[in-house]
């Protein structure tokens, strides 16, 4: 087999493929097998019916057709490899020229990961948070566990953000008719958490006990995607907290501690170990960031239109700023890709049963699937491949953390190794696919 490259792009080239005939005998012999299940010839077992038989009866014809298209993908691959191609797109292929007997010529145009190079990774430098608490750190945390603690008190006066309500709603079509999901009684929700309908915070926010008000909520998605809903809320209760004082009883009610003070110890040693622990992340989100900076690569732009429409048709709606994001998403997810698998690559990254075994228990919960349920249902999917290739990447990332220099908000040095070996000691932080 021959193969030559053209450069069409920097991100698309043409693959001229020529295959000698002699090369094709077990695309031939897999072809008289294939048509050799697939037709009746009286005096034959099917499956068994003699080349020279199928080619009398049917043609050699159908013979080479069918040997074609079992050779071209083999030799495209063939190609890749020898051209040292990384593709990012299914080719367009035309056959060109088939001599029975003599050659088999084709092109493949397709899209391909542009040549770039990688910058010295300890050369970055990257600054994350400091891992001191600030006061207001500490009284926040104070606050958040005094407000479990808290009781509710009813209040005659407009509700603001905080307020728990105790309401009841009723949605209705512009017709009037009911529409049943949006329907509840003596619910009880925090006003201003947004976890309401769209425009349900703003709508009650002001209300006082018994009052009433009514606001339009247009679905995304359902059985009332796109129609203007009208939704009725009536006030029933307006509460605010009381907040437990913060003094030694309150500790000893919350806590395991005797005094104010030793609950504020804890506190600030959980908080650091937090705030450790975020560096580590950070760490690695900054550093990716640096990499999507600092090199500069022509992206594919067929990729990247086929990426958009899809998003579209699979019913995602939206204006032309969301369509705009969706873009810029995808061209920063496959610049990402691109940076890390070259990475993967020059550092000759593996992944091994154990990293995937890891990542099959890591990831399983967010499908609310057992471990080897979900790595079922990758197998049946065929998504293996692309779960090996997270790991990979996730990996390329760690090198790359591994020997920036990280300094904290106050410009001191973190050192994440010696950061991780306290947090983890026998886990890896950095090796968490991104």
């Amino acid at each position: 087999m021959k193969s030559t490259v053209e450069t069409l792009s920097p991100t698309r080239v043409k693959l001229a493929i020529e295959v000698p005939f002699d090369e094709l005998k077990p695309a031939f012999d897999e072809a008289y097998a294939t048509i050799g299940k697939q037709v009746t010839v009286p005096g034959f077992r099917k499956g068994k019916v003699p080349a020279r038989v199928i080619e009398q009866r049917f043609g050699r014809g159908a013979v080479v057709d069918e040997a074609v298209n079992t050779a071209v993908p083999k030799a495209y691959e063939d190609a890749l490899r020898e051209n040292n191609i990384v593709p990012v797109a299914r080719p367009e292929i035309e056959v060109t020229e088939v001599k029975d007997g003599e050659l088999l010529s084709f092109t493949a145009e397709v899209d391909v990961r542009p040549e770039f190079d990688l910058p010295a990774f300890d050369s970055i430098t990257v600054e994350v948070a400091s891992a001191e608490p600030t006061e207001a750190d500490l009284e926040e945390h104070l606050t958040s566990l005094r407000t479990r603690f808290a009781s509710l008190k009813d209040v005659d006066r407009e509700s603001v953000d905080g307020d728990v309500l105790l309401v009841d709603i009723a949605g209705e079509t512009p017709e009037g008719d009911t529409v049943d999901d949006l329907v509840a009684n003596a619910m009880s929700y925090e006003l201003g958490t947004d976890g309401m309908l769209p425009g349900f915070d703003e709508a009650v926010r002001g209300a006082k006990k018994d009052g009433e008000v009514t606001f339009t909520f247009t679905p995304q998605n359902g059985d009332w995607t796109g129609i203007e809903l009208v939704v009725h809320v009536k006030v029933q209760a307006v509460r605010e907290r009381e907040l437990p004082e913060l003094n030694d009883d309150f500790a000893q009610l919350a806590s395991e501690f005797d005094t104010v003070d030793e609950l504020r110890g804890d506190l600030n040693t959980r908080l650091v170990r937090m705030k450790k622990i975020e560096q580590i992340g950070e760490a690695r989100e900054k550093a990716h960031e640096a990499l999507l900076e600092l090199i500069d690569i022509p992206l594919p732009e067929g990729v990247i239109t086929a990426e958009v429409e899809d998003h579209f048709h699979d019913g995602h709606e939206g204006d032309e700023d969301h369509r705009t994001e969706v873009e810029e998403q995808a061209r920063t997810s496959l610049k990402s890709q691109f940076i890390l698998d070259k990475i993967a690559e020059t550092e000759e990254i593996a992944v091994g049963e154990t990293e995937l075994s890891a990542w099959l228990v890591q990831n399983a919960p967010r499908y609310g699937m057992a471990p080897d349920q979900f790595a079922q249902a990758l197998v049946d999917a065929g998504q293996v491949p692309m779960a090996l290739q997270d790991i990979r990447r996730g990996k390329a990332l760690a090198v790359v953390v591994k020997q920036v220099s990280v300094v904290d908000a106050n410009g001191t040095a973190v050192d994440l190794e010696a950061l991780e070996a306290e947090l983890n000691p026998v886990g890896d932080f950095s090796e968490d696919a991104e």
